[in-house]
C-alpha cells in the first residue's frame, strides 16, 4: 500500500507561547534568540508579555529571588556575562534591578500582534541590559517607538486606557492559572518550559508539534 507523504495544507502552523517579563534578566537571553531559533524552526511565536511582580507576590516575596537572595543573585550576574558571551548578546549589569516596567509591559501587550512586536521588545530590553537605561518612563519608550517609525503618542495613550490596563490585569490571572512561576516561560500547548535555557527545547518541540498536526 503507498503512503501519502504530502503535508497537510490545512495543518495548523507550529506555534510557541512565549511569556517574559521586561525586568527579567534571563527574559532578556531569550527576547534576543527567540526570533531567529523560531525562523529557523519554521515556528510562530506568540508573544505573551506580563509582570512577575503579582506572582512573586503571591508567593510571600517582595522582590526578586536574586536581590533576596545574595548567593544567588552574585552566581546570577557572573552566569549572566557568561551566557552573553556564549550567545553574542550585549551585556552590562544594570544599575538598578529589577527595573520597573510597567509601561512598556502595557504598550508590548497592545501590540503583541503587531509586526513591530519583536523589534520593540528587543530594543527595550537592550535599553535594560546593554545600555543601563530607564525603560519604564514615557520618553524611554517613546523614544523605542519612533525609533522604529510608529506613532509613539497613540501608541501610548492606547497602552494607557483602561481597557488594556485591564488586559495586563488579565494576563496576571491568566499567568496564574497556567501555574507559571518565573520568567521567561514558554508553552507548547500544555507542556511548560521555564528558563532561557529551555527555550531550544520548546521551539523543537513546536516545530515537532507542527510537523505532526
Amino acid at each position: 500500500m503507498q503512503t501519502n507523504m504530502q503535508s497537510n495544507p490545512q495543518a495548523a502552523p507550529a506555534e510557541l507561547e512565549f511569556w517574559f517579563d521586561f525586568g527579567s534578566n534571563y527574559s532578556y537571553l531569550s527576547v534576543m534568540r527567540i526570533e531567529q531559533l523560531a525562523r529557523q524552526a519554521g515556528v510562530t511565536v506568540l508573544w505573551r508579555p506580563f509582570v512577575l511582580g503579582p506572582i512573586f507576590k503571591a508567593m510571600g516575596w517582595d522582590n526578586s529571588p536574586f536581590v533576596l537572595q545574595k548567593a544567588k543573585g552574585n552566581y546570577m550576574w557572573r552566569d549572566m556575562a557568561r551566557q552573553c558571551d556564549k550567545y553574542g548578546v550585549p551585556w552590562r549589569q544594570p544599575s538598578e534591578f529589577p527595573r520597573h516596567s510597567l509601561l512598556p509591559v502595557r504598550v508590548a501587550l497592545y501590540g503583541e500582534r503587531e509586526p513591530w512586536i519583536a523589534e520593540f521588545c528587543r530594543r527595550v530590553m537592550l535599553r535594560n541590559f546593554s545600555a543601563d537605561l530607564d525603560i519604564n518612563a514615557a520618553d524611554s519608550v517613546a523614544a523605542v517607538l519612533l525609533q522604529l517609525g510608529l506613532d509613539a503618542a497613540a501608541i501610548i495613550d492606547a497602552a494607557q486606557a483602561d481597557a488594556n490596563k485591564l488586559r495586563l490585569k488579565e494576563r496576571t490571572v491568566r499567568a496564574t492559572s497556567l501555574g507559571i512561576f518565573g520568567a521567561p516561560t514558554c508553552f507548547v500547548g500544555d507542556e511548560m518550559y521555564w528558563g532561557n535555557d529551555r527555550l531550544d527545547d520548546a521551539v523543537e518541540r513546536a516545530r515537532r508539534a507542527g510537523e505532526s498536526a
